[in-house]
């Protein structure tokens, strides 16, 4: 019995050893798993901002430069460049096909177009 129990102790001391080695492990990888990388993170905002620029062109285009669809348009697009200034410090300026790092936008810039 002392033998079993011997035996039992090392067993038990090499799950524990394994359970904090493996805590470890994840505590470091699982972060670096969901994190996004710069580039990732610029792209999405950019891909949105080219949608909303591109729909606020085609309702100009369909509906007038002052219709109802225009301006709901505009505001998606205003929407979309505060998202990416609140989360990123930055936004997309299609025209320019350049980054900001100033909050400078021009929520009428398309009236001139």
């Amino acid at each position: 019995m002392d033998q079993f129990g011997a035996r039992l102790g090392a067993v038990t001391a090499w799950m524990w050893s394994l359970a904090i080695v493996l805590a470890l492990v994840v505590s470091v990888a699982v972060p670096r798993t969901f994190a996004q990388s710069r580039e990732d993170i610029d792209e999405r905002c950019q891909r949105r901002i080219e949608h909303a620029d591109h729909e606020l062109h085609e309702a100009i285009e369909r509906h007038g430069r002052y219709s109802k669809q225009a301006d709901h348009e505009r505001r998606e697009l205003h929407e979309v460049r505060e998202q990416c200034w609140r989360e990123h410090h930055r936004w997309w300026d299609e025209h320019e096909r350049r980054w900001h790092d100033q909050r400078d936008w021009d929520d009428r810039d398309h009236d001139r177009d």
